[in-house]
């Protein structure tokens, strides 16, 4: 029998059941009519990925050298596309996640990456960024206002109702105010000097070596998302329920949900004439609703913060690549347009960094609770796992806060490595699981393996240099 005509039995065949039991068998629901009801994720992913180097990393190069390295927020959102389609690909086919997907090939993956996202997410470093920014707005101590914020995130995870529903509107609130800065940026603080630079952004593209190689391949490959984050478009689209996630409960409150069943482990469909027009419609949906989303939002908004950088500090020696850097910039904003700019600039800058960390909480106990949920406490609710690993976060940031561990070098460094490792192993693992589990039908091509082999390489050399760089200045003391 031919690959492309996939039976019955060969679909349910295909999957691994050695550590996950077989999904069951279920027409693929309807696509939707319009793209509209189903925009979200793509807009959560946006918003949580929107943080520091779209505030920090970005306009701090372009307040270096001007707009010649804005290409590689392009060349790494792109990468980001393909690989969260594959994300979804796996999702919208199945309604398991992606790490479910890996522990059926052997039980501990998902848990592997899941623990690497714990570590790379275990200093609270985006709430203390968030809430550095608010001090310059009404004065104050650091420390306690991160702590306020990190329990704030733990209230609102735990009493929302549908936890995805009030992660989909703080995030979107964020990329409106965000995007209103954009517009009102574009009109008062940037020149027609620094309009007139645009086309440096291909013209002069080059890579300004003078920087260090950390740094830019950084902004390269990270741009808009990165890590464990990227795995997370899983559990948002299912909880928005993108394809045969339409069959799976959502994450509820304990305090406010209503408690549902727990979710099985997935489902299938057999690639019959009209389950494969739904899932034409499905996948196109989807692709769209990540391009207008994520991929335009992101790059519109670095495009534009590197623009403004460059207007306002563009060789200024007081910069530097870190909080202060907004600081800085904020002032110069002050002084050439009015206080109320560089304002606005602070307080959008305090939304932008506050929902960025809701966003890493979520995801970073979403993905433990659904390894944990799927493959260990198989009669433990999902949504119960989830709330202790939530308030285990937040409780463990708050300690290290009081105990002064304003930026431990060791999470750090661990943070920096952590990300481009994960990415390295999930883009390979996504290549097989979609090529071997999927129905011929479904599976990637041409195209789509290119990118994801191109991950796999450029994830996988960012890691190796990334980790020889950082053990070096660890060994110096620098």
């Amino acid at each position: 029998m031919s690959e492309d005509h996939d039976t019955r039995s060969t679909v349910l065949q295909r999957f691994p059941t050695k550590n996950l039991p077989s999904p069951q068998l279920r027409d693929l629901p309807p696509g939707p009519p319009r793209l509209l009801p189903v925009l979200g994720p793509g807009v959560v992913a946006a918003g949580v990925g929107l943080a520091s180097g779209e505030f920090i990393l970005y306009p701090y190069i372009a307040s270096q050298v001007g707009l010649v390295f804005v290409w590689a927020a392009l060349v790494g959102l792109a990468t980001q596309f393909f690989i969260n389609m594959e994300i979804e690909r796996y999702t919208l086919a199945t309604g398991e996640t992606a790490l479910t997907g890996f522990s059926r090939f052997w039980k501990h993956w998902g848990l592997v990456l899941a623990l690497l996202a714990y570590f790379a997410n275990l200093w609270p470093g985006w709430v203390t960024s968030s809430a550095t920014l608010l001090t310059y707005l009404v004065g104050g101590s650091v420390t306690p206002i991160a702590i306020v914020m990190l329990l704030a995130i733990g209230a609102i995870l735990t009493l929302a109702p549908v936890v995805y529903t009030a992660l989909e509107r703080v995030e979107t609130f964020k990329v409106v105010a965000v995007l209103a800065l954009v517009v009102v940026g574009a009109t008062f603080a940037i020149d027609a000097g620094a309009w007139g630079d645009v086309p440096d952004i291909v013209t002069r593209a080059t890579v300004p070596s003078e920087l260090g190689y950390a740094l830019l391949t950084g902004a390269l490959a990270f741009a808009g998302a990165g890590g464990g984050q990227n795995l997370c478009q899983s559990n948002w689209i299912r909880d928005k329920g993108f394809g045969m996630g339409a069959y799976v409960p959502r994450i509820v409150s304990p305090v406010t949900g209503k408690p549902e069943a727990a979710p099985s482990t997935g489902y299938a469909f057999e690639p019959t004439e009209q389950n494969m027009a739904h899932w034409r419609r499905w996948w196109r949906v989807a692709n769209i609703e990540q391009l207008v989303t994520f991929v335009l939002i992101t790059f519109i908004t670095i495009t534009f913060t590197s623009l403004l950088a460059y207007a306002t500090v563009f060789g200024n020696p007081d910069v530097t690549n870190d909080i202060s850097f907004v600081q800085v910039e904020g002032e110069v904003l002050k002084e050439a347009v009015g206080d109320w700019f560089g304002t606005l600039f602070w307080v959008v800058g305090v939304i932008s960094l506050f929902a960025a960390a809701l966003g890493i909480v979520d995801y970073t106990s979403r993905l433990g609770a659904d390894v944990v949920r799927v493959s260990y406490l198989k009669r433990t609710p999902e949504s119960k796992v989830y709330f202790v690993l939530v308030w285990g976060l937040v409780l463990f940031g708050c300690i290290v806060l009081l105990a002064g561990l304003t930026a431990p070098l060791v999470l750090l460094v661990i943070s920096a490595v952590v990300g481009g490792f994960m990415m390295f192993i999930y883009s390979g693992l996504l290549l097989m699981l979609n090529r071997r589990v999927l129905p011929a039908a479904l599976r990637p091509r041409g195209v789509r393996i290119a990118v994801l082999v191109w991950a796999v390489l450029l994830f996988g050399t960012l890691s190796v240099l990334t980790f020889d760089q950082q053990i070096d200045r660890l060994l110096s003391g620098g």
